[in-house]
C-alpha cells in the first residue's frame, strides 16, 4: 500500500509506502503521474518516505513495480530517499548506476532537507 501526494506546482512526487507494495498502487501512481509528465514533460522529484521497505505483496506486484520504473525513471529529475533503513544507501549506491535521476539519502525525519534538495 502507497500514500502518495503530487505537489503540481512544484511538479514532486511523494511517496509513503504503509504496507506490502500491490500492483494497483503502481497503477495508481501511474494514473496520478501521468497525466501530469505529458502536460509538463517531466517531474522536478520524487520523495520516498518510509521506515523501512515493506516489500512486495506478490511477484506481480514486484514485476510491476520494476516496469513503473523502467517508464518514468527518465522524466524524473531527482529521487529523495527519506529512510534510516539500509536500502536507503543502496538506493543511493547502486540505484543511481541504472536511474538516470540524481538519488539522494537523506535519514528519517530529514524531510526538508530532501525537499529543499529536491528544488535546488
Amino acid at each position: 500500500m502507497i500514500d502518495s501526494n503530487l505537489d503540481r506546482e512544484k511538479a514532486v512526487l511523494h511517496v509513503h509506502p504503509t504496507g506490502p507494495l500491490r500492483e494497483e498502487d503502481f497503477n495508481d501512481l501511474a494514473n496520478i503521474v501521468d497525466p501530469f509528465i505529458e502536460e509538463t514533460g517531466n517531474l522536478t522529484g520524487l520523495i520516498l518516505e518510509t521506515t523501512n521497505f515493506p516489500g512486495w505483496e506478490d511477484l506481480g506486484a514486484a514485476a510491476r513495480h520494476f516496469r513503473f520504473v523502467r517508464d518514468h525513471h527518465k522524466k524524473i529529475k531527482k529521487v529523495a530517499v527519506v529512510t534510516d533503513s539500509p536500502i536507503g544507501n543502496a538506493a543511493e549506491h547502486i540505484a543511481s548506476h541504472f536511474l538516470s535521476a540524481q538519488i539522494k539519502h537523506f535519514p528519517t525525519g530529514h524531510l526538508e532537507q530532501a525537499k529543499l534538495w529536491i528544488s535546488s
